[in-house]
């Protein structure tokens, strides 16, 4: 679905701008984290006073490419409401669409393909409790089965399923990794402990040795800390500090994502 430049469009709120901003920096942190699949995988970010619109990537740009002003406006229709010649991934319209409406709770939505997240996605046990990166998410963290591609509404039911109510992070089985927050930058840090821990399992299981196995004691213990630590309830609004030390430095580097 395409719209051109020269049709009428809502003007964009002060609010919006901001969302636009933060998403786009997003993208480009991404791509400077070596997250990227070129042109498949996606960030969303609700719009904020419009909760069943949402804003996404072109289908079709690089994420170094992508500024504020680029990124396209839609429902979970795929209604496209911004100016642009690009159209959206139909793979956007079951993951983001089916989480941003089930979860009102939920602002930005992460979905990606990399090759650590996608290696532990394949591997029969999953993530594995052996790693502090690991155990500070591992209360956040829930699987999806493989479905085939993300194309058909029928998995929308699934994947909201297997999220649940509380959930923030997601192994999608033999595809990817999801993570999902109020803002975008707890979903950012929530994916990076994620990624971090999926890279030193891979890692690890590289080598010839056994893992040194957690006490399950020590396991539950340290999930109940990083809960109380970066929790709801917390002290630390999770990647509020880590967020805005991000931006100060692509700001620093390649502020054109503010365009």
């Amino acid at each position: 679905m395409h719209n051109t430049q020269s049709q009428a469009f809502s003007p964009v709120s002060d609010a919006e701008q901001h969302a636009r901003r933060e998403l786009a920096a997003c993208y480009r942190l991404a791509e400077r984290m070596g997250w990227s699949d070129l042109i498949s995988a996606h960030i969303s970010h609700r719009v904020p006073g419009e909760p069943d619109h949402y804003l996404i990537n072109p289908y079709g740009m690089l994420f170094d490419e992508i500024t504020a002003s680029s990124l396209i406006k839609t429902d979970a229709q795929g209604t496209i409401l911004s100016a642009t010649d690009y159209p959206v991934n139909p793979a956007v319209l079951v993951i983001h669409a089916a989480i941003l409406e089930a979860r009102p709770d939920l602002a930005c939505v992460m979905h990606l393909h990399t090759r650590d997240g996608t290696a532990v996605s394949m591997q029969e046990h999953g993530l594995l409790p052996a790693s502090q990166h690991a155990l500070v998410v591992w209360d956040k963290l829930c699987y999806h089965e493989f479905e085939g591609l993300a194309l058909d509404d029928e998995e929308k039911r699934s994947l909201v399923r297997d999220l649940g109510t509380d959930k923030k992070l997601m192994l999608l089985r033999n595809h990817g990794t999801i993570s999902c927050g109020a803002t975008m930058g707890e979903a950012f840090m929530l994916m990076y402990q994620l990624e971090r821990a999926c890279r030193m399992q891979v890692a690890a299981l590289g080598g010839s040795s056994r893992l040194y196995p957690v006490a399950p004691a020590v396991i539950a213990r340290s999930a109940a800390q990083a809960t109380q630590i970066f929790g709801k309830e917390g002290f630390v609004p999770v990647g509020q500090k880590e967020w805005a030390a991000l931006l100060r430095k692509l700001d620093r580097e390649d502020p054109g994502y503010r365009n």
